[in-house]
């Protein structure tokens, strides 16, 4: 669960705290006044991509923080903790993150440094953000096999399955190679050959080419780095006036004082340690600029050098990493192509093994996933009822690859290609949902499927950034009825412009933007009772004095929240 969200220029904000409570939260505010620039930087806080645009003008960077507490029946987010050597503290993990001018930034669980990846995948253990963006998800159809093994709780075991399937196909792969006509293993022979030769003779070492680059830039720019290392001899130890000359002279009167008033002696005491300091400082400095030397030689070896790196980078990996791993599979499969008739046998053993496996795990897949499909299709066609699409009709279709043949037909993720279907009005036919015209059904879809997938998994907090798009009426009270029930169980943050979602909250907050100076500033803010009856008002004539809307706010939430303002 968010707890607390520290926001530090991001946008138009300056600085912004905020703490969160769970159940239901509900942000509004005026058109333009940064309700999505509270979502983007908590989607920044989370692990997602971002340009550095999104700095405040006139900043050089962006910081971001979160407290988040972590459910102790989250197994799977503790185990990603334990197993990168993270520890909470007292149930609660705090998030940093950086991004500066340069497009440099950083990330810290606790204080242990992260990669944008990691932070990602943690984050996704306990958030599950839904913004507009998600509605093209949903029109994927991998993204719809996706939902369905999520609910059917085998996500790992589809995991697996594309492990051995991907091994099966790598194995078919090595197999096909090694029957192909005596020239074509010859050819392929000979240029494996020569690839692990080319490599075996450069004599590769991790993270090389990052030394040599490095010590080329010192080396291109030897005149300037000689220059800026003697000014700073010359000021840390060199002459009269250098720091240390200066602090001998500092320690030499305090010894004298110090002889008169004894209290001095924690200060002289520590000028010491600074002076003592200050000449290893120097030491180092001065090895250093004794070993400042200009090799041209030296430099033509690294340029070699370098180009060599390239040379292989181009045609082998990216990276030392990648060309050493080209390397190894070479040999493996020179190898295999070298004794291919005493290999051939247990090749074809293991690939008649391994189809047999792939076959076993996909009908596992496949009877989970039907009795899935109906039950999916059941839950989401009740959820959209209470949705105000009641009489529409929801299916999710598993189809088998097999095309018209009777053998079983695998692909990486299974034997069946999952997709969803609805029929909004009766009579008609059911239809893919990239041909729903109504951005408003295809919101309450998405919102029954987040709602389904909520009471199955163990994600704490979910985000809805405008659910409410192309609703209104009876239907934006159905939708704030089913966000107020999903929020007994989960914390929910939901943006939205319409009253009838907003008085279902159990904590509103606004979102404000002023001028202050000569900066626009977008600010956030829980409500009293008062002020959150003038905002529903105002969501609902545009004019939070008017006694009118006043009355029917009050009337709103008295009916949905018990207050009588």
């Amino acid at each position: 669960m968010l707890e607390e969200l520290i926001i530090q220029d991001y946008a138009l904000i300056d600085t912004l705290h905020i703490s969160f409570e769970g159940g239901l939260n509900i942000l509004t505010g005026e058109t333009g006044a940064g309700k999505s620039i509270i979502v983007g930087s908590l989607g920044f806080i989370l692990g997602s991509k971002v340009d550095t645009d999104i700095i405040r003008t006139g900043r050089e960077e962006v910081r971001v923080s979160a407290i988040l507490g972590v459910d102790p029946r989250n197994t799977e987010a503790l185990n990603w903790l334990t197993d990168h050597g993270i520890e909470p503290e007292e149930g609660k993990v705090i998030l940093r993150r950086n991004l500066k001018q340069n497009g440099r930034g950083s990330m810290f669980i606790q204080n242990v440094p992260v990669t944008r990846n990691d932070l990602a995948d943690f984050t996704s253990l306990l958030f599950d953000i839904h913004g507009q963006h998600e509605h093209q998800l949903l029109l994927k159809r991998e993204s719809h096999r996706r939902y369905l093994d999520r609910f059917a709780g085998i996500e790992e075991e589809v995991l697996q399955f594309n492990r051995v399937f991907t091994t099966l196909s790598e194995k078919r792969k090595l197999l096909e190679n090694s029957r192909s006509s005596e020239r074509d293993r010859q050819a392929r022979m000979e240029m494996l050959t020569y690839a692990i030769e080319e490599i075996e003779k450069a004599r590769l070492r991790i993270g090389e080419s990052e030394e040599l680059e490095q010590e080329s830039r010192r080396m291109g720019a030897h005149e300037k780095l000689a220059s800026y290392i003697e000014t700073a001899c010359e000021l840390l130890f060199e002459g009269d006036a250098s720091c240390l000359a200066s602090l001998r002279r500092v320690r030499s009167s305090l010894e004298g004082a110090l002889s008169i008033d004894s209290t001095l002696a924690a200060l002289a005491e520590g000028i010491n340690s600074t002076y003592y300091d200050l000449e290893d400082w120097a030491d180092q400095l001065r090895t250093y600029r004794n070993n400042l030397t200009f090799d041209p030689r030296r430099l033509e070896e690294i340029e070699e050098r370098l180009a060599l790196l390239y040379r292989l980078k181009k045609k082998y990996g990216a990276t030392e990493e990648e060309i050493l791993g080209y390397k190894q599979k070479a040999e493996e499969e020179l190898d295999h192509l070298a004794h291919f008739e005493e290999n051939r046998a247990a090749l074809e053993a293991e690939i008649a093994s391994l189809e047999r496996e792939v076959i076993q795990r996909a009908r596992s897949i496949t009877q989970k996933r039907e009795k899935a499909a109906e039950e999916l299709s059941v839950k989401i066609t009740a959820i959209l009822a209470s949705l105000g699409m009641n009489r529409s009709r929801f299916a999710v279709s598993v189809l088998p690859k097999t095309q018209g043949s009777d053998s079983l037909l695998c692909g990486p993720y299974g034997a069946e290609d999952i997709e969803f279907f609805i029929s909004p009005n009766p009579g008609e036919p059911l239809k893919e949902l990239s041909r729903i015209a109504s951005g408003g059904e295809l919101s309450r879809v998405m919102l029954a499927i987040k709602t389904i997938l909520a009471h199955s998994d163990t994600v704490e907090t979910l985000v809805f950034d405008e659910i409410d798009t192309g609703i209104g009426g009876e239907v934006a009270l159905a939708v704030g009825e089913h966000l107020a029930q999903l929020g007994r169980i989960k914390q929910i943050f939901c943006i939205t412009h319409l009253a009838s979602i907003a008085v279902r909250a159990d904590n509103h907050l606004k979102v404000e933007k002023s001028v202050v100076g000569d900066r626009t500033v977008t600010t956030v803010r829980p409500l009293s009772d008062r002020e959150r009856k003038e905002e529903i008002a105002r969501m609902l004539s545009g004019d939070a004095s008017a006694g009118v809307a006043l009355a029917h706010a009050e009337e709103l939430l008295a009916r949905y929240r018990g207050l009588t303002g």
